[in-house]
This record gives structure tokens, C-alpha cells and sequence, in this order.
């Protein structure tokens, strides 16, 4: 079990809600003797807080947990800049869905997250993706994602055309709105909307969604984790689509660019209160039937 002792918060900006829990968490854990470090960005908005202050990739060097206080993108910008450092990561939930942040802001929030620190929790690894966007065989970007990797129009609403390669091996040339390559935990986002499966977080695996594409016979592919995954953007078309890593980050491409994706070397340590039930979260968040017993 970790002792936590330095404890790291970050929140979602422009919330007043956001705001409010990371005040009311704050005073909680000063009472009971924690050190506490501010997120720079929120602190900012936060006058007279007192409090120690980094910036986001500092945080974990420092920090023995960080909160996340905010939706599951807050937790995604996040998970992007701490897995390299090891440090846990837990989730208060003050957005809509809440796949990765799973504490409710409610009156028991202090008391959910004092379990945590007390060592009443489960620990998962979600791997990230590294993507690497070459124009004639030379680097111009790189970005890395929790959820997924994106080829899309951007702007534009006409189709692109690209090959796919896994592990080296040509798999189609596609016509279509473009591409998404997603992670398990990704997979309850937007592969999700785009008729791609759901994959439990502890699955080696990576899921290829084509976004509306013109033949009906292209269907989601799940491959191994470690594949590598190269789509090589049609050099005789006039698209110039976009690559967006969580639908965060974004690169604009041209004609003849290529996106390589391949898993990130640092997973993101996320853990969660002892009662987390993957299922149970699918159940609530997507809507699915309870069982008579429930």
C-alpha cells in the first residue's frame, strides 16, 4: 500500500462547480494533515488560496497521488502529462459521463477519498498511444493519447481516402470520413459512438474504427496492443485532414502524410475507490437493464 502524503489537485477550468469541490477537498485535507499542491492553472482563478503551487508536469514529480477534479477530458490532459512519472491518479467526477472519474461530488466525497488515502482502493495500468505524423519520411509531430488517436476532415466534409498498414502488413485502402484508433479505455468513448466494441480496461488490445465508410463491408478491427499501426493519407487527393490525439491535440496533414501509432512506453497508474465495478459503470452511464436482483 502507497502512503500518500503530498497530494496533488487539478481542475477543470471555467466551472464554478469545479471551483467549489477542489475549496471544500482542499480544507478537508489541510484538516487532516495532508500537504496539498494547487494545479497552477486552477490556482490562478482561486485569489487568496495560500497554498503551494505547480504546474501540471511537476506535480508529478512531486506529488505521492493526484486528484482530478472535473470530467473524464480533464482526467485525459492529465493522464497525457503524469504517466511518465508513475505518480496515481484518482478522479472526482464533475462532468457528464465519469468513465474515468468515478468519486461523486456529493456529501460523502471527503469520506470516499479519505478510504483512498487510507488504502481502500483498486489499482489499474491503462496504457496510452504515442501517434507520429511524417511528411516525405521526415517527423513534423508528435502526440500522445489515453482514449484514442483520430483521423478526421477537420474541417472539411468530404471523405479521405488512405491505406492501412498493421505490423507492416497492408490491410485496405478506405474511402471514408476517416479513422479512429482507440485504446480499452477509449472504447466507451467516441469508438463507441462510431459502432466500435466495448473493451474491458485490462485488455492488451486496440480497436480500428472506420468513421462512415463508403463500403458497408469495413467493420471495426480489434488487434494486439502491441501492433503497430501506420495509415498512409492518398497523395493524389486534395483532402487535407486532421489528427487529433483525444480530441485534444490536433495536427493538420496534407496529401502523402503518414500517422504512425504505437503504444505509449509509460501507462497511466489510475486507481479507484475499493467498490469499482467496470460493469456497473456501463450499466449506469450507458443505460443498460439491471438485472431483477439490482
Amino acid at each position: 500500500m502507497e502512503e500518500f502524503r503530498n497530494i496533488g489537485i487539478i481542475g477543470r477550468l471555467n466551472s464554478n462547480k469545479v471551483i467549489e469541490t477542489v475549496k471544500r477537498l482542499n480544507r478537508y485535507l489541510i484538516d487532516e494533515g495532508y500537504h496539498v499542491i494547487l494545479d497552477d492553472r486552477i490556482a490562478e482563478v482561486m485569489p487568496g488560496h495560500g497554498m503551494q503551487v505547480s504546474k501540471v508536469n511537476m506535480l508529478g514529480e512531486i506529488c505521492d497521488l493526484v486528484i482530478v477534479i472535473g470530467g473524464d477530458g480533464s482526467l485525459l490532459g492529465a493522464a497525457r502529462a503524469l504517466a511518465k512519472y508513475n505518480v496515481p491518479v484518482l478522479g472526482i467526477n464533475r462532468g457528464r459521463l465519469g468513465f474515468l472519474t468515478d468519486i461523486s461530488p456529493d456529501d460523502e466525497m471527503c469520506e470516499a477519498v479519505q478510504a483512498v488515502l487510507d488504502g481502500d482502493y483498486v489499482e489499474e495500468r491503462r496504457f496510452l498511444l504515442d501517434a507520429e505524423v511524417k511528411r516525405e519520411g521526415n517527423p513534423i509531430a508528435s502526440g500522445a493519447a489515453l482514449n484514442d488517436v483520430v483521423l478526421h476532415p477537420g474541417k472539411s466534409a468530404r471523405m479521405i481516402a488512405f491505406d492501412l498498414y498493421i505490423e507492416g502488413q497492408f490491410v485496405y485502402n478506405l474511402r471514408s470520413d476517416g479513422l479512429i484508433v482507440s485504446t480499452p479505455t477509449g472504447s466507451t468513448a467516441y469508438a463507441l459512438s462510431g459502432g466500435g466494441p466495448i473493451m474491458h480496461p485490462r485488455l492488451d488490445a486496440l480497436v480500428l474504427v472506420p468513421m462512415f465508410p463508403h463500403t458497408l463491408s469495413s467493420r471495426p478491427i480489434v488487434v494486439d496492443g502491441k501492433s503497430e499501426i501506420k495509415i498512409v493519407i492518398d497523395a493524389s487527393q486534395d483532402i487535407y485532414p486532421t489528427v487529433s490525439c483525444d480530441g485534444q491535440t490536433h495536427t493538420p496533414c496534407a496529401p502523402g502524410d503518414s500517422v504512425t501509432i504505437r503504444k505509449k512506453a509509460h501507462k497511466l497508474k489510475l486507481i479507484h475507490p475499493k467498490q469499482h465495478n467496470f460493469y456497473e459503470i456501463c450499466r449506469t452511464k450507458l443505460g443498460w437493464n439491471s438485472s431483477v436482483g439490482d
